[in-house]
């Protein structure tokens, strides 16, 4: 029996211009996680989790599911990775088993939210594959079978920001320069000591499920037409990137706040924010906290000062409904 785990992770500088030949910063933590068991069986089986299965308490369950989770489980993502997985191995010269398995998922990440719950799923899932095949995968390599079940078998616009930091977990500095993307496919990966980040936190609530694909959608347009304020602003959030990074090592944390709150801002010069979003945005700033999208919308990511400000931020954001949670960092 096989056991593998993919984390759920927040963008705290940069984000979104990991698709965008841009850097990021990001962390993994283990509050939300998907599950992976794989096991030796007759036929080659993926078993559906209860997220898959279309049976609803009644109408206004099916709704409001739906709502939060979109109209796809985690059974196709995972057939998406298994085929790009086959296709990597045979481009490579390796030679697979023939050795059928059952993989069964269970994920508590809240879907499309921004918190990268597809591509835990997904990353757990080529954990397992790659442990039952006794192949030794190097990260850059894992972070872009990830992206590519997304994007080649799926058709769904993503960065590589979240496979990336899920790969790798703990505390990442991302550089997707150009040169580097278009020389070897992969970006400059670097590990932080997680001991470096103030205090953190992460919110987020179930009533807003856009969906990475709708905001990714109609930047990527803009940004192949070359629209000014998209490429300028590809090229500002991988500066706050690189100086957030800065900041980190730095301590800087005050700086680093201004980082955090200008990375979001920049975002709703650009980009139509969702009131429910906004709403978040809006009480986190209340409270004395600095505030961000932790992937693309239905979660944010900041820092607070001290327990009297985290409290107060808990207590502006009961009455939207949302959660807020301290994330405990993967190492």
């Amino acid at each position: 029996m096989i056991e593998t785990y993919g984390y759920a992770r927040a963008g705290l500088l940069g984000n979104p211009s990991d698709g965008y030949f841009g850097k990021t910063i990001s962390f993994a933590m283990s509050n939300f996680r998907a599950r992976v068991l794989l096991f030796p069986s007759g036929r080659l089986e993926i078993k559906p989790s209860k997220t898959d299965l279309p049976v609803f308490e009644n109408l206004e369950d099916l709704y409001r599911i739906t709502r939060w989770r979109g109209y796809y489980g985690g059974i196709r993502i995972i057939q998406a990775l298994i085929v790009r997985f086959v296709d990597y191995c045979r481009e490579n010269g390796l030679e697979l088993e023939d050795r059928n398995f059952t993989l069964e998922y269970e994920s508590n990440i809240p879907q499309r939210l921004g918190l990268g719950g597809s591509s835990a799923i997904i990353t757990a899932s080529l954990r397992a594959l790659c442990h039952y095949y006794r192949l030794d995968l190097p990260l850059p390599v894992q972070a872009n079978l990830v992206l590519e079940t997304e994007t080649r078998e799926l058709n769904v616009p993503a960065g590589l920001q979240d496979r990336v930091i899920q790969a790798y977990q703990g505390l990442v500095y991302m550089d997707f320069s150009r040169h580097l993307m278009e020389s070897r496919g992969y970006g400059e990966y670097e590990r932080l000591d997680p001991a470096l980040l103030p205090n953190l936190y992460v919110a987020c609530r179930t009533t807003l499920s856009e969906g990475t694909e709708v905001f990714h959608s109609d930047l990527r347009e803009r940004w192949r037409r070359g629209d000014p304020e998209v490429v300028d602003a590809m090229k500002t959030w991988a500066g706050y990137a690189e100086q957030g990074r800065a900041c980190l090592l730095q301590r800087d944390y005050a700086r680093l706040g201004e980082l955090i709150n200008a990375n979001f801002d920049l975002r709703a010069r650009i980009y139509r924010i969702a009131k429910g979003n906004l709403e978040m945005i809006e009480a986190s700033r209340r409270a004395g906290a600095t505030s961000n999208f932790a992937g693309s919308g239905g979660a944010i990511v900041g820092t607070y000062a001290d327990e009297d400000m985290f409290a107060r931020l808990t207590e502006y954001m009961r009455p939207l409904g949302v959660t807020v949670i301290k994330p405990k960092i993967v190492r």
